[in-house]
């Protein structure tokens, strides 16, 4: 009780009172609750010696209230009548990055190989680097070494379609992707006879019932044991079996020009006309990929997702699939035909990018970065910000201004805010690149014009729960016959036991009896809505919801699935770390939303990452597309501005 409140915790306390008037802002947001979680920064933040490992801190992770005070306070016109007045540090960068994520940390990388002698900050609001990209570790009882689980951005999807940028970074830090074909047990599950499942909960029906994909399992055998209405099961076999034409008579471009104009459900309800139970059994299909749910998910985009067991409906079309259409969304036309498998996974997921990147510019803070070794390398956070290090790194100092040190046209220098703690303190840059979220972007850089606010306003992040569940061991997912499910309806949407990859000198589990990771995911964004309106709408939900109810669901809906086979919560569940994103994925242009600009422009994202002077934006938000790669080509994007 006798620790000094520092102005941190005031922005807190104020965020408390001030919650409820917060909601209705456009960000979405509301204030952040009382409570001071666990922070990582720097000696003279006086942070306590037992949290200086992010990647074992269990409980609520991610955006926390921590993270996200000084930025609520900044947009709701409070932060400055309480802060005192900047103090300038003294110190002078070429370059200064916000944002730690694999974007911020990119710029810095390749600014650093087009100027080797730069002096380069880079400041985040988290106590962890990586922005989404998260690791989360536990040390259960017997195993040797730690168990490891990604809290956030998952894997190197689709190497196949990166973008130049990206497939140009992997290879300058040594990932080579295709080493992963041999350290991902690609037969590990099904030849457990362990498969994809759906789970109907009853939020959506009637009764619970658990659904096998068995492979070779035809639709009309597993259609028999869903508990909907019988009408809604002539459907179904209808949508999976020989639907007709739904558009005769109209060429391949109109059918597919009709599909743009409506979301998934609408298409099954108003061209379809499908029992209600059809509706709410397809309603998360989409979620874990994109954030929201089949009245959200546009319907030219479910055609592009088609498979044997999602988005049925599409066949009596006969829509050329040889191209995309020019209204699919632009990551699906940009992997279209890729058919890479998806094993090119860390087991700290895209953090293993991160860590190898920083390894690489800051001298003792990784015992190796090689590929094969930096998962269970050793990570040494005090080497982040020392005086003496080229490039530094900011933890817990959310940056509070950035601005041209006078007209822009003509500038040679920049001034970047930040809080640590206490104060503000200000640092000079000759470069800075803002690689924070797009929305937060007109509340750091006040001299933008108009426009440019506005276009950066509408990037509308997408929230996300990701949840690293540590088990004892899997043997009830095994006697279940299941190594992930899709949920129709209840708080997360799936779960999945983590992806089976042994790499260097981490083992991956083996037997049903050793300790396990379960990933469960949850999309916040509330149905009925557009995807942004939906995601603003969820994350004021969000940030009321308690860790404790997060837990409970998590505990409930796992004994649910797998009770029956023998699954107790209080014996098998050791540890949970919910990763929250309140600001998840980067919103991409997708019908039947954007149509008003989008697949012919002009895009906001044009008109919002212009550069200002001597600032330049990064981000994926900047592209946008909320993958690795987009990332990664923002910073490059970012980089060349400036170096021009």
């Amino acid at each position: 009780m006798d620790r000094p409140i520092s102005r941190r915790d005031f922005f807190d306390g104020v965020a408390t009172v001030a919650g409820v008037a917060a909601l209705g802002s456009l960000a979405g947001c509301a204030g952040p609750g009382a409570g001071r979680p666990n922070t990582i920064g720097t000696k003279n933040l006086k942070v306590p010696s037992e949290t200086n490992y992010p990647p074992v801190l269990t409980g609520m992770q991610g955006n926390t209230s921590n993270a996200l005070s000084v930025p609520h306070a900044l947009r709701d016109g409070r932060f400055w009548d309480h802060a005192g007045a900047p103090e300038p540090t003294g110190e002078h960068y070429d370059l200064v990055v916000v944002g730690a994520g694999i974007s911020g940390v990119a710029a810095a990388h390749r600014w650093l190989e087009r100027a080797p002698d730069a002096r380069i900050l880079i400041l985040d609001n988290h106590d962890e680097v990586g922005g989404h990209a998260r690791r989360n570790e536990f040390h259960p009882a017997g195993r040797k070494g730690p168990l490891i689980g990604y809290g956030g951005s998952q894997s190197i999807d689709a190497p196949s379609a990166w973008t130049p940028e990206g497939k140009d970074l992997l290879d300058k830090i040594g990932v080579r992707v295709r080493r992963f074909e041999e350290y991902f047990d690609q037969t590990l599950y099904t030849g457990m006879r362990m498969y994809g499942s759906v789970f109907c909960d009853r939020e959506t029906f009637p009764r619970e019932k658990l659904v096998v994909f068995t492979p070779g399992r035809k639709a009309p055998e597993w259609i028999a044991e869903l508990p909907v209405a019988e009408q809604a099961r002539e459907d179904l076999l209808m949508l999976y079996g020989h639907p007709p034409d739904w558009f005769p008579g109209l060429s391949d471009g109109l059918k597919k020009e009709r599909l743009a104009g409506l979301t998934y459900a609408e298409f099954l309800r108003d061209v379809c006309k499908v029992h209600p139970d059809v509706l709410r059994y397809v309603q998360t299909m989409p979620n874990d990929e994109w954030g929201y749910g089949s009245d959200a998910f546009g319907a030219i985009d479910a055609w592009g997702s088609a498979g044997e067991h999602d988005y049925p409906g599409f066949q009596g079309l006969e829509l050329d699939r040889a191209t995309p259409s020019e209204y699919n969304s632009p990551s699906m036309i940009k992997g279209w035909g890729a058919d890479d498998p998806y094993v090119y996974h860390f087991p700290e997921g895209n953090q293993a990018i991160v860590r190898m990147m920083i390894g690489r510019m800051i001298p003792g803070f990784a015992t190796s970065t090689e590929m094969e070794e930096i998962s269970t390398a050793t990570f040494d956070y005090g080497r982040l910000d020392l005086p003496r290090n080229q490039i530094r790194i900011r933890l817990s100092c959310p940056v509070v201004s950035a601005a041209n040190d006078g007209d822009p046209a003509t500038a040679t220098t920049a001034t970047v805010g930040y809080f640590d703690g206490d104060r503000v303190r200000t640092v000079r840059a000759a470069n800075v690149i803002m690689a924070c979220w797009n929305m937060v972007i007109p509340y750091l850089v006040g001299e933008l014009p108009a426009d440019q606010k506005d276009a950066l306003s509408k990037a509308v992040k997408v929230p996300l729960l990701y949840a690293m569940v540590q088990l004892r061991g899997w043997e009830a997912w095994k006697r279940a016959g299941i190594s992930r499910t899709r949920f129709t309806g209840a708080y997360w949407c799936g779960a999945e036991l983590d992806y089976p990859v042994s790499i260097g000198e981490y083992l991956r589990p083996k037997t049903p009896d050793q300790p396990i990771n379960v990933h469960m995911i949850s999309t916040p964004a509330l149905p009925g809505m557009s995807p942004a309106s939906g995601s603003v709408a969820g994350r004021h939900e969000l940030i009321k919801t308690p860790y404790e109810y997060l837990e409970y669901s998590i505990r409930d809906q796992l004994t649910r699935l797998l009770g029956p086979s023998g699954f107790d919560p209080a014996r098998d569940i050791q540890a949970i770390t919910v990763n929250r994103w309140g600001h998840g994925y980067a919103p991409e242009y997708a019908t039947p939303w954007n149509l008003d600009f989008y697949p012919h422009g002009p895009f906001p994202a044009t008109v919002a990452r212009r550069r200002a002077g001597r600032i330049a934006i990064a981000n994926s938000d900047s592209v946008p597309a909320a993958y690795a790669d987009a990332a990664i080509t923002a910073a490059y994007r970012a980089v060349g501005e400036l170096q021009a």
